[in-house]
């Protein structure tokens, strides 16, 4: 019982390093978000820290997929394959409120393109799920008679993941472009976005 307490205890510590690390993370930017400040935030030492994750890589990418559950529930409806490109929109106009978190994504996401970095699993997960869920929604789309039936909804939803990543790269470098926009009009000119009042061919 003692055991099944002290592991409940650590969980519930994990995800409030992981709640802190986020709002450090989204106010002071990536750069400036070190493993000791993280610990203060949390009232531990940076070994107290790391005891919870193995190094700041691993913290990092744990940051991630804590931010993907809570944008998940509050822009794409949970897992809803209907909303989720239309969702797409409002988690990239949320994401200019927290810029470093932003920053964080595309630096992790460069890295770890390397089979060896400890992020590259999640980052290879987490597109094909976004790709799924993006697929299914263009699937959706069309079975409603709203979305052309000619278009590949993989190839849509693997050019929406690219131009979601893409732009926020380029919104590091010129944080005048407006990425939901951006990703609005490519959603209007595929019919994805607003009523959709192009029929299936």
């Amino acid at each position: 019982m003692a055991q099944r307490g002290s592991y409940a205890k650590g969980v519930a510590k994990r995800e409030e390093i992981l709640t802190e690390a986020l709002q450090v993370i989204a106010q002071n930017g990536y750069s400036r978000a070190s493993v000791r400040e993280l610990a203060e935030a949390v009232g531990l030492s940076q070994a107290g820290l790391l005891h919870y994750f193995s190094s700041k890589e691993e913290l990092f990418t744990a940051v991630l997929q804590k931010r993907d559950e809570v944008d998940a529930a509050v822009y794409l409806d949970g897992s809803s394959e209907l909303e989720a490109l239309s969702g797409l929109a409002a988690v990239m106009r949320h994401n200019t409120e927290v810029p470093g978190l932003a920053q964080l994504y595309s630096r992790l996401s460069a890295e770890a393109t390397d089979p060896a970095h400890p992020a590259h699993d999640f980052f290879v997960q987490r597109t094909a799920q976004f790709r799924l869920l993006f697929a299914e929604n263009v699937r959706s789309r069309q079975q409603q008679g709203t979305l052309p039936a000619h278009l590949d909804p993989e190839k849509v939803a693997t050019i929406m993941i690219a131009l979601a990543d893409g732009l926020q790269t380029q919104w590091t470098l010129d944080p005048s472009i407006d990425m939901a926009e951006h990703i609005d009009y490519l959603a209007s000119l595929l019919s994805i976005g607003g009523s959709g009042t192009q029929t299936a061919e």
